[in-house]
């Protein structure tokens, strides 16, 4: 299966995302990822998009194409692979488009998963995580036993800089900006399933998610 998965921050894109590698052989593939690993590995690609990060800029479409492309190009994408961070705008996912097609190969399905604003702003806001053990709380619907403190470690809970309604307001408006056009893209192609993800628990939205990816086998 080809897949890609979409979702606003905080909508638990990672989360689905590991749960679907474990249950089914296909390759993780996140362009943050390629990205730091072909820049640790000292590829000439990774060099180039280093130069851009550098200076404060965005790694152009022309590199994360060819970056994509030479990631097609290994024997373990054969089963299939999953999407998850790209393509972030429309020309992105028409250019995938054409590098699949030049390759006799197409995305079988793009899982969208669906969350209400209000609901990611009690997500990412009352998220906290263990300056020590990494655990993660919210004081919201998962707080821990003391406040403040981490129930494993008995350490300090810190919150992100950008967990925030300020920062999260600017994140989902540059998101919707983006996905909707994209989201608009597969739909014509008949490609995109819904995934209500707004108040149920990880359980029960990975078994919908379970259900689509069945029906594309």
């Amino acid at each position: 299966m080809n897949l890609l998965i979409m979702g606003a921050p905080g909508a638990g894109k990672g989360t689905m995302s590991n749960l679907i590698l474990e249950n089914y052989d296909v390759v993780h593939i996140s362009t943050g990822d390629m990205l730091r690993q072909s820049i640790a590995e000292g590829h000439e690609l990774g060099l180039k998009a280093k130069e851009y990060m550098e200076q404060g800029k965005l790694v152009p479409d022309s590199l994360i194409h060819d970056m994509i492309v030479e990631r097609f190009s290994r024997p373990d994408m054969e089963n299939g692979f999953l999407f998850d961070g790209y393509p972030r705008t429309l020309a992105q996912a028409i250019d995938l488009d054409e590098i699949l097609k030049s390759l006799g190969m197409k995305l079988d399905g793009v899982i969208n998963l669906e969350i209400e604003d209000e609901v990611l702003v009690k997500r990412i806001t009352g998220r906290r995580s263990c300056s020590n053990c990494g655990a993660i709380y919210n004081i919201y619907s998962m707080p821990p036993k003391v406040e403040g403190v981490c129930d494993e470690c008995g350490c300090e809970l810190t919150v992100r800089k950008d967990d925030n309604a300020e920062s999260l307001k600017i994140r989902l408006e540059e998101y919707h900006k983006n996905a909707q056009p994209i989201l608009e893209h597969y739909s014509n192609a008949g490609i995109v399933h819904g995934v209500e993800a707004s108040d149920k628990s990880i359980d029960e939205v990975f078994a919908a998610v379970k259900t689509v990816l069945e029906g594309l086998k």
